[in-house]
């Protein structure tokens, strides 16, 4: 059924009490209009500041009467003719016990006719003897084609509003544009493509970051989740080659339209998008590099929950801040949702110490992984596979476990090539097989700090890097490899034949 048959339905069922959560209150206004066709009814609108007044589909008669809360629901207690009546922001009014039995008695249609009284309001949470006599109406989110025609009426008053100059704009790209629309209300959505058209007159590529950032700045409103500005692309990543394939193999399926993405594939064998994977590593081998570079890899918004900030004293808040996270990165989708060193927020260990909440948060965030229908894709990193819960390791959960391990001598001499050439360094001036073969054991990040503290030291010097210089550093540095060897050792250990290779 579609929203309006829905809403139909309800008004014929002479529902009393109808909970309606949005911004959006010119769209409510209309599709109340719009329902009046199959339901003959009079439709009234009220607020505090404009009070009580009529409009059909045809009319907006001017307020009636005072417009307090009490006065508006005595006027709707007392009319003689049927009626369907929106109550704007009445929330704060419901705080009042004379006003809160008034509404009651309507509802149970107590000396009054069998009206619809619609509560409209961005949040509504009723009191208990109102909240078991009201439906909640949700609105559906405009669709692709509604999208599409928002942005086209965005650019008719980009030239109304400057001389008739017409918008300049890239067809791939304004379809990209609608496609990272969708989840947004039509008022959202129209806020964004007023920016993005308004700005230099022309929808193109460059608008699409853009258009991510302002929308993760509009739904972000728990501030759960931090938008990543930079994400690397696979160029940016030494190594990791089996991983970057795999990738690659599930791009198209991932960025492309759903309805497209549902139907058969060229070989005839229709397949799911892909849900997200677990890098497990030795710390400072780039696990968070190539977090970064799989969005830049699929072409879409990166965004990283941090565990840190859900985590509330209160009872439930913990619970209550995941959902609106995992809430508002769906509205994001398609992006990229990253959990950096995941065990960290749900340590098996810590399930008695902290009342179980880390046993809720981890049967919400599993049943969401199970259960999601949107294109969020989930990686998650962490370094102490030990004090991961069993029930996220298991197969099904992520489509793949990949190791990111100590980097090979080839790889280590990418290292080098990029961090030199990210510096300004001749690479071809060095000897890179040489440096790898020195670095043994070091990680991509360790490499990176040794060429950091041996510019330093050639900037004190006055003079050019050399080698020379890189390799002292190199000797007076010891690895984590070295340092925590048997750690790494083990970890390595438990990885081979349970894991995926990231190279």
């Amino acid at each position: 059924m579609t929203e309006l048959q829905d809403l139909a339905a309800l008004l014929r069922a002479n529902t009393p009490l109808i909970v309606i959560e949005t911004p959006d209150e010119p769209r409510v206004v209309e599709l109340f209009r719009r329902v009046l066709v199959d339901v003959f009814r009079a439709l009234y609108r009220w607020s505090i500041t404009q009070g009580l007044s009529r409009l059909d589909m045809d009319r907006e008669d001017p307020p009636e009467g005072p417009p307090d809360a009490t006065s508006v629901l005595r006027a709707i207690q007392q009319a003689q003719q049927r009626g369907i009546y929106l109550l704007l922001d009445f929330m704060p009014y419901l705080g009042y016990a004379g006003t809160q039995r008034q509404l009651r008695e309507i509802a149970q249609r107590r000396n009054c006719l069998e009206h619809t009284v619609v509560l409209v309001g961005s949040k509504i949470e009723l009191p208990p003897g109102l909240d078991e006599l009201a439906v909640r109406f949700e609105l559906r989110l405009p669709d692709a084609n509604a999208l599409l025609k928002l942005v086209k009426d965005v650019a008719i008053e980009y030239a109304k509003e400057n001389g008739g100059k017409r918008v300049t704009f890239d067809a791939e790209a304004v379809k990209t544009i609608v496609r990272n629309l969708v989840g947004l209300s039509m008022t959202d959505a129209a806020r964004i493509a007023r920016q993005l058209v308004f700005d230099d007159g022309v929808l193109d590529a460059g608008d699409i970051p853009r258009l991510a950032k302002l929308k993760f700045e509009l739904l972000n409103r728990s501030g759960h989740l931090h938008f990543e500005y930079d994400t690397a692309k696979f160029a940016d990543v030494a190594g990791a080659k089996r991983l970057k394939q795999w990738v690659e193999q599930r791009r198209e399926l991932f960025v492309a339209d759903p309805a497209m993405a549902a139907a058969a594939t060229p070989t005839d064998y229709p397949l799911d998008p892909p849900k997200g994977i677990l890098l497990l590593g030795v710390q400072g081998c780039g696990k968070s590099l190539v977090a970064k570079s799989i969005a830049g890899g699929f072409g879409v918004p990166l965004v990283r929950l941090d565990f840190g900030t859900l985590y509330d004293k209160y009872h439930g808040e913990t619970e209550k801040n995941l959902r609106e996270a995992l809430a508002s990165a769906e509205q994001l989708a398609p992006c990229v949702l990253w959990m950096d060193e995941i065990e960290k927020g749900l340590a098996s260990g810590s399930a008695d110490a902290d009342g179980g909440v880390s046993r809720r948060v981890l049967g919400y965030l599993l049943t969401w992984m199970a259960e999601r229908s949107s294109r969020v894709f989930l990686v998650a990193t962490a370094n102490q596979v030990q004090d991961l819960p069993a029930e996220l390791l298991r197969k099904g959960r992520f489509d793949e476990i990949f190791f990111v391990d100590l980097p090979s001598a080839d790889v280590r001499a990418q290292v080098f090539a990029l961090h030199l050439a990210r510096r300004k360094v001749d690479a071809a001036a060095m000897d890179l097989p040489a440096l790898a073969a020195a670095s043994e054991g070091f990680s991509g990040a360790e490499i990176e700090q040794a060429i950091v503290a041996s510019l330093y030291a050639a900037r004190a010097a006055r003079r050019p890097l050399t080698q020379d210089d890189i390799l002292a550093e190199l000797h007076n540095t010891r690895p984590l490899s070295v340092l925590m060897a048997e750690q790494v050792q083990a970890l390595q250990e438990w990885a081979r034949g349970r894991t995926v290779p990231a190279d």
